[in-house]
C-alpha cells in the first residue's frame, strides 16, 4: 500500500501562533479528507517567517514551542491524530547544544516536529538562528543532532529544512545511506525575479543523490518585504515532476509513495512567464501588508504618470477597486492631460478618485517662506505628501508611495513628498520595468477580453514630475534604458566605476549617476518598505554607510 503524502502550501502571519495552528488543522483536515498518511507543511509555519527579532524573545519561543503541543493534542481531538505532520516551527537550546525548559540564555533554532496520535513524537532541530540577512541561520548542524527519519506506512521518509538542500553531503547524504525513500524538505524561499527554475533543478539533483523521492513545500504570502511564491513540487529519483503547486497562491498537492515506486495524484502547476510571474509577486505583497497589518483600504496620489498607473491597477488586483481611493493633486504646472488621465484610469480600473489642488496651500507657503528653484519644485511634493497623510489619518487609509527603484536609485526623490507613506509597491521596480509590466497588464486584460486597466497615455508619454513648466525626466537623467542598466550592474552586481566605463558606458555619466546613487543612501533609509523582488533591494539586501566619504571614479 502506498503512502499518500500532502503538501500543503499554506499561508501564516509571523507571530501569530492561533491563527496559524488554524491553517494548519485546515489543511491537515482537507488533506485527510484526500487519504493522506502524511502531510508536510512549510518551514516555521506555526511563527511565520521570518521571525527576525522575535526569536530572541524568551515569551515567544515558549508560546512557539507550547504552540506545537497544542496542535498535536487538537489534531488528536478532531479525529485527524491518525494523519502524520511534519511542522516547522521556532525552538530553543540552552548554550551547550541541549533543549532546555527554563534556562535564560537560549539560542533560537529553526526546528521541524513529527506530530502524530495527538502528540509530538519526534523533532529535527536544524540551526542556530543568529539574526541577519533574509535567511536568519547559521550553515551548520547542532552538534550531535542527527537528521529526523521515521518510518510511515512500510516507506522511510527523511526531513531537512531549507538550506539543507543547498549543501553538498548534510542530510541529503544521510537520507540516502539510511535507506529513506522519501526525503521531505520544509522551506520559506522567498521569490527573487529571473531566477529561472533554479528549484527545480535543485530538487532534481537532490532527489538523484538521496536515491529518494525528493518533497520539496514552501511557504506562500507577502511577510513586509518578502513574498514567498509557493512552488512546491514533488520530484522522484529520476527526476520526473509527480506533482507541483502553483506559484503566489495556497495549495494542497498529493503524491504516491511506496518503497521504490512514486506516483503523480494530483495536477502539475505550470510556472508563469517572467512579467506574470512578476506582477503576481507585486500583487501577492500589497495584498497581504495591508491585510496583514489590519488596513481594509489605501489611497495614493494620481499623477497621470506611468508609476501611479501601475500602482494603482497593481493595489486595485490586491484589494479590489472599492478599497482603492486615488487622489489628483493638481499643481499650477500640472498639464491638462495629467488630471485627464488619472481620472482616466479611475474609469479603467472602478478606484475611488477625487481631485483636491495644491496650488492654493504651495501660495500659503510661500507668504510664509521665500522659496525658489529646486526647494520651490520639493515644496508642492511636500504638500503632496502632507495631504496624503491627512487624508490617511482622517479616513484610516494606508498611504502607497508610487516611487520606482530607478528613482530610489538616484535620489530622484522628496523627502516627506512623494517619499511618504506605508508601503511602496514598487520599490525594487526599475523604470524600464515599470513600463514591461503595464503593458503586460493590459496584453492580459485584452486576451481576457477586459477593458486594459492602464491608459495608453499613461504609458507612452514622456516622464515627468511637473514641479516646473515644461519639465521632463530626461532634463536631468540619461534615458531609462541606459540608466538601468547602469545602475543593475553597479547596484546588483557591485560593479566598479571603472568596470562600467569598460563595459560601454560614458565616464562622465558613470561618475554622475554613481555619485548619485551613493548621496541617496539616507533618503533611501527613510522610504516606506516595499515589495522585493530582486536579489539586491534596497534596504532588505544592499546598505550603504550614510556617513561614507568613499566614492566611484572611473578615473582612479
Amino acid at each position: 500500500m502506498a503512502l499518500r503524502i500532502a503538501l500543503a502550501q499554506v499561508n501564516p502571519t509571523v507571530g501569530d501562533l492561533v491563527g496559524n495552528a488554524e491553517i494548519v488543522v485546515a489543511a491537515v483536515r482537507e488533506a485527510a479528507g484526500g487519504g493522506a498518511g502524511l502531510v508536510v507543511l512549510p518551514e516555521m509555519v506555526l511563527t511565520g517567517y521570518p521571525v527576525e527579532d522575535l526569536a530572541l524573545r524568551p515569551s515567544f519561543q515558549d508560546a512557539a514551542r507550547s504552540a506545537v503541543t497544542d496542535l498535536a493534542r487538537r489534531l488528536g481531538e478532531e479525529g485527524l491524530g491518525h494523519v502524520a505532520c511534519l511542522v516547522g516551527y521556532l525552538d530553543y537550546l540552552d548554550d551547550d547544544g541541549r533543549r532546555t525548559t527554563g534556562r535564560p540564555r537560549r539560542a533560537p533554532v529553526n526546528a521541524a516536529a513529527l506530530v502524530r496520535a495527538g502528540t509530538v513524537t519526534d523533532r529535527y532541530i536544524k540551526h542556530h538562528l543568529p539574526n541577519y540577512g533574509v535567511f536568519d541561520e547559521a550553515r551548520y548542524f547542532v552538534p550531535g543532532n542527527e537528521p529526523l527519519a521515521f518510518d510511515l506506512e512500510g516507506v522511510r521518509v527523511g526531513v531537512a529544512i531549507c538550506e539543507d538542500l543547498w549543501q553538498d553531503g548534510g542530510p541529503v547524504e544521510w537520507a540516502r545511506h539510511r535507506g529513506c525513500d522519501v526525503l521531505a524538505v520544509l522551506n520559506a524561499s522567498p521569490y527573487e525575479s529571473d531566477k529561472d527554475d533554479v528549484r527545480l533543478a535543485l530538487c532534481t539533483a537532490r532527489a538523484r543523490e538521496a536515491d529518494a523521492t525528493l518533497v520539496y513545500v514552501n511557504l506562500v504570502g507577502g511577510q513586509d518585504e518578502l513574498v514567498f511564491d509557493g512552488d512546491s513540487m514533488a520530484v522522484d529519483v529520476q527526476g520526473r515532476v509527480l506533482a507541483r503547486s502553483p506559484q503566489f497562491a495556497p495549495d494542497l498537492a498529493f503524491v504516491d509513495v511506496e518503497p521504490g515506486r512514486a506516483s503523480s495524484s494530483g495536477a502539475q502547476a505550470m510556472r508563469l512567464e517572467a512579467r506574470a510571474e512578476v506582477y503576481a509577486a507585486l500583487v501577492l505583497g500589497v495584498g497581504d501588508y495591508v491585510r496583514k497589518n489590519g488596513f481594509r483600504s489605501v489611497v495614493l496620489g494620481l499623477s497621470g504618470g506611468i508609476d501611479s498607473a501601475l500602482g494603482a491597477a497593481i493595489a486595485c488586483d490586491a484589494l479590489g477597486a472599492a478599497n482603492v481611493f486615488g487622489i489628483a493633486m493638481p499643481s499650477a504646472y500640472s498639464s491638462d492631460h495629467s488630471i485627464a488621465d488619472a481620472y482616466d484610469l479611475a474609469d479603467r480600473t472602478g478606484l475611488s478618485i477625487r481631485t483636491i489642488p495644491i496650488a492654493p496651500m504651495v501660495d500659503a507657503y510661500l507668504g510664509s517662506l521665500e522659496l525658489t528653484g529646486l526647494a520651490a519644485e520639493n515644496l508642492q511634493a511636500r504638500v503632496r505628501g502632507t495631504t496624503l497623510m491627512a487624508v490617511s489619518n482622517q479616513e484610516g487609509h494606508l498611504v502607497l508611495a508610487t516611487g520606482n527603484k530607478s528613482e530610489l536609485s538616484v535620489g530622484y526623490s522628496t523627502i516627506y513628498g512623494d517619499a511618504v507613506g506605508g508601503f511602496a509597491p514598487i520599490k525594487d521596480v526599475p523604470k524600464t520595468l515599470v513600463w514591461d509590466l503595464a503593458r503586460w497588464r493590459n496584453e492580459s486584460a485584452r486576451l481576457l477580453g477586459e477593458r486594459e486597466p492602464i491608459p495608453a497615455r499613461s504609458i507612452d508619454k514622456p516622464p515627468s514630475a511637473e514641479l516646473r513648466p515644461g519639465q521632463k525626466d530626461t532634463d536631468s537623467l540619461p534615458d531609462y534604458a541606459v540608466l538601468d542598466a547602469l545602475l543593475d550592474a553597479y547596484v546588483a552586481g557591485d560593479r566598479s566605476a571603472a568596470d562600467l566605463v569598460s563595459a560601454g558606458h560614458d565616464p562622465d555619466l558613470v561618475d554622475r549617476i554613481l555619485r548619485l546613487t551613493d548621496l541617496a543612501e539616507y533618503k533611501r533609509r527613510q522610504y516606506p518598505p516595499g515589495t522585493k523582488i530582486s536579489l539586491r533591494a534596497f534596504g532588505r539586501d544592499r546598505r550603504l554607510p550614510i556617513t561614507n566619504a568613499w566614492r566611484e571614479s572611473s578615473r582612479r
